[in-house]
């Protein structure tokens, strides 16, 4: 089979197209013959050389795939060769066929291509895991989304109001924000022209964001905490504003406010496996009925992922772009 490899880290044209070895199914695992993958921030950052894959996990980037079962390992119950399916994978999406533990398959949900369906593993389990799993936003409450269109925060506006609570989101450019609007935000923030912070309390008549979904750590940090309500939870699942922050506990302590930090490639099989399960149950139907729909840029031949890489750094998408397999 054909993979994208990365024989040194550098910049998009670090990505090479090359013949690879076949990989063969384990113990509980499925071999997927991929019709699409998706680029994440994390693709960037492996391609880049500062976050390689888990033990074990395939070299080749992907954090997602789309596709239909090509054969079973052992041990396998519930799926059958020629299933169609989209994965949380741990590496390997960039290929024509990769591996997958089948607590992290999905079925292409109703009314969902197949290759768009390649868009919706990695952003549903963040946001479900993040959001709902963890800081547990309930109808009524106030959301706050920074980057709001991109394809975590476009899941996490629609997810937010199929519950009913209300969205706020951040995004750097008129027409993003418009784009945030359509797929239910109420509260848009330009962040190069508006100080969030005080947009989100006169939005709020002073009370603040009962959740904010972080992707950008540090440099938010003491903005997030004085952007929370009483009771708030920051929900940190990014560093591009840098790792390191100073923290006012003094402000977070007066607010009785929480922060959780998380990420789901290194989890164990069973975390991922209990989210997986949590997403179907609870946003499948939402895809299935049409509540909640990917929100895809443009589709990009993934023997071209370096064209794609570039298109995700200089920001100008919407949702997510994704690498279609030959």
């Amino acid at each position: 089979m054909h993979a994208i490899t990365i024989p040194e880290p550098g910049g998009p044209e670090a990505l090479v197209w090359d013949e690879v070895p076949d990989p063969v199914p384990g113990e509980g695992e499925v071999l997927v013959e991929v019709a699409a993958s998706a680029v994440n921030r994390a693709d960037i950052l492996q391609r880049q050389g500062f976050y390689d894959p888990p033990p074990g996990a395939s070299r080749y980037p992907g954090l997602e795939c789309s596709g239909r079962i090509a054969a079973l390992g052992s041990g396998v119950s519930g799926w059958a060769v020629g299933d169609e399916v989209c994965a949380l994978l741990s590496g390997g999406g960039y290929a024509e066929k990769v591996a997958v533990p089948a607590g992290q398959l999905l079925p292409v949900p109703a009314g969902v291509g197949l290759k768009q369906a390649a868009a919706l593993p990695e952003v549903t389990c963040t946001v479900w895991s993040n959001v709902f799993m963890v800081a547990h936003l309930r109808p009524d409450e106030t959301l706050l989304v920074h980057g709001g269109s991109s394809g975590i925060g476009t899941m996490a506006i629609q997810l937010a109001r199929a519950v009913g609570a209300q969205v706020a989101v951040t995004a750097g450019t008129q027409e993003k924000l418009e784009r945030c609007a359509e797929l239910g935000a109420e509260i848009l923030i330009n962040y190069r022209e508006q100080d969030f912070v005080e947009e989100i309390r006169q939005a709020t008549d002073g009370a603040g964001a009962d959740v904010i979904l972080d992707n950008m750590g540090a440099k938010y940090l003491d903005r997030n905490v004085r952007a929370l309500a009483v009771n708030g939870r920051l929900a940190i699942i990014g560093m591009q504003g840098g790792a390191k922050g100073e923290l006012n506990i003094g402000a977070l302590l007066s607010k009785r406010a929480a922060i959780s930090a998380t990420s789901l490639r290194a989890r164990p099989l069973g975390e991922k496996a209990a989210i997986v399960a949590a997403v179907r149950e609870h946003v499948w139907p939402l895809l299935a009925d049409g509540h909640v729909r990917p929100v895809v840029d443009r589709e990009v031949p993934m023997s071209d992922a370096a064209a794609a890489h570039r298109l995700v750094e200089e920001s100008g998408h919407i949702g997510k772009v994704l690498l279609v397999a030959p």
